[in-house]
């Protein structure tokens, strides 16, 4: 849903926005005012999965569903942000600047352009990963600074944060929506 606006939306003007945080959160990607999409279960699951495997990774670093992290233009909600321990804030506010990792998990009326195009915005302010999920198509499109995309399938390995020593493959992710 995109907010009928004349013009493009400064972060400032969005931050005054009342509502920002109601569930679906909004966010505000080049300008744009965009609420996102309630999940669906398997959205869900898969959300509930990884941040438990990630978490479990005993590693420097945390996974968060749905934390607003603000960047220099922008205002994004990731479906998972993974930061390092020492950027969780101390009090109740939003993670300043881009996750150190962020994954989206594609809905079925979800624009892939979009949430590319969020991935590429917090790569481009510091984020050092981004996962785009596809369960549909059992993809999972890897992003890395100033690197091509990769798209892994089936039990090629997947890259993490140096730090999280995980070892899964798509077709284990995707084994959780298979109960």
């Amino acid at each position: 849903m995109v907010l009928a606006a004349p013009q493009s939306v400064t972060l400032d003007e969005f931050s005054e926005l009342p509502n920002i945080e109601e569930s679906p959160a909004w966010e505000l990607i080049n300008g744009q005012v965009l609420q996102k999409l309630m999940p669906t279960f398997h959205h869900s699951l898969l959300q509930k999965y990884l941040v438990k495997a990630i978490d479990n990774a005993d590693s420097s670093y945390e996974a968060f569903p749905e934390l607003r992290c603000i960047l220099t233009k922008n205002s994004v909600v990731p479906d998972i942000t993974i930061i390092h321990k020492n950027r969780i804030p101390i009090n109740n506010s939003a993670i300043q600047g881009a996750p150190d990792w962020l994954i989206e998990i594609l809905s079925t009326d979800q624009s892939t352009t979009k949430l590319i195009a969020k991935i590429q915005n917090c790569l481009a302010e510091g984020s050092k990963l981004g996962w785009l999920i596809d369960s549909q198509e059992e993809v999972i499109m890897l992003f890395l600074p100033e690197q091509p995309l990769r798209l892994i399938r089936g039990d090629m390995p997947l890259t993490f944060l140096d730090g999280i020593f995980l070892q899964l493959t798509p077709n284990q992710i995707f084994s959780c929506l298979k109960r």
